[in-house]
C-alpha cells in the first residue's frame, strides 16, 4: 500500500472566506429598492385609510411582532379600535415586518427607502413615519436577523492522504481505485466538549475540539473529488461575478 500525505511538500492550503447570499430585490441605476409582490401590496393598502393617530400603534406592533414573533393577542386593540377583523391587522402587520426587515437587510438610505414605498402609493406623512421608523431601529432589526439567521460552520483548513494499494494475494493482476482521506476542519459558534464520533453508513468521522473547531475525515475516489473541485470552483468563479458583488455590499 502506498500513501501520499498532505503533511509533505504537496500540501495546499486555501484561505477561509464566507459567502452570503442574495435577498430578493431590485437593483437599478446604482439604487437598491425593496420590491414586493402582490400580496404585500394587497396587506399595505390598509395602510392609506388608516387614520394618522393610529398609524404610531401600527409601528409599535410592528416592532413587538419581530422582537417576539406572532401574538395574535396584541393585535386585538387595534382591531377592536378599527373594527376590522384581527387577521386583517395581523396581514398589516406582516407586510410592515417585511418591508422593514427587507430595507434593513439593505440598509437603504432614505432616497432608496422612499423609491421602495413610493409604489404603495400610500399619503406623504404615512411614508415620513415609516420612514422615521426604519431609520430609528434599523440596527436593531438587523441584530434580530442576525440572531435568526442560520450560523454554518466556517472553514478552516484541509489536509488530504492518498491511498493506493498496489499488491494484493487475493487480486492478483488486478488494480484497486485509489482512496483520498480528506481531514475537513470547520469552527463552529456551539460550546462543547471534546467528542469523536463515527458514522458508519458514510464512511465519515468526526472530532469536536474544545475551541470550538469539528474535524470530519471523509473517504472519496479520485472522479468524485474532481468533481466536488469543479463544483466549488464554479461556485467562486460565481461570486466574483459584478452583480453578485454588488448585493454583497448591498447586506453587509
Amino acid at each position: 500500500r502506498a500513501t501520499l500525505s498532505s503533511s509533505g511538500p504537496c500540501l495546499q492550503r486555501s484561505s477561509p472566506s464566507s459567502v452570503a447570499l442574495p435577498w430578493s430585490s431590485a437593483l437599478k441605476r446604482n439604487m437598491t429598492i425593496v420590491t414586493f409582490d402582490d400580496k404585500h401590496k394587497g396587506d399595505l393598502e390598509f395602510l392609506r385609510t388608516l387614520p394618522a393617530e393610529i398609524l404610531p400603534e401600527f409601528c409599535r406592533i410592528t416592532l413587538e411582532f419581530l422582537r417576539r414573533g406572532a401574538n395574535k393577542k396584541i393585535f386585538a386593540p387595534a382591531a377592536q379600535k378599527l373594527g376590522v377583523p384581527v387577521d386583517a391587522i395581523s396581514r398589516v402587520i406582516e407586510g410592515l415586518a417585511h418591508l422593514m426587515t427587507e430595507s434593513s437587510r439593505y440598509m437603504l438610505s432614505d432616497a432608496d427607502f422612499g423609491a421602495s414605498v413610493a409604489v404603495l402609493n400610500l399619503p406623504e406623512a404615512t411614508n415620513e413615519h415609516l420612514k422615521t421608523l426604519y431609520l430609528t431601529h434599523r440596527k436593531e432589526i438587523r441584530t434580530i436577523l442576525h440572531e435568526l439567521y442560520p450560523h454554518l460552520p466556517h472553514y478552516v483548513n484541509v489536509d488530504w492522504r492518498l491511498d493506493v494499494q498496489v499488491a494484493s494475494r487475493s487480486l492478483r493482476g488486478q488494480t484497486v481505485d485509489p482512496q483520498f482521506i480528506l481531514a475537513l476542519t470547520t469552527t463552529s459558534h456551539d460550546d462543547g466538549a471534546s467528542e469523536t464520533s463515527k458514522d458508519n453508513t458514510t464512511n465519515t468521522n468526526t472530532t469536536t475540539k474544545e475551541n470550538d473547531e469539528i474535524t470530519k475525515y471523509l473517504q472519496v475516489d479520485p472522479h468524485h473529488l474532481k468533481h466536488l473541485t469543479s463544483e466549488l470552483e464554479a461556485a467562486l468563479q460565481e461570486i466574483r461575478a459584478n452583480d453578485v458583488r454588488r448585493i454583497m455590499r448591498n447586506i453587509k
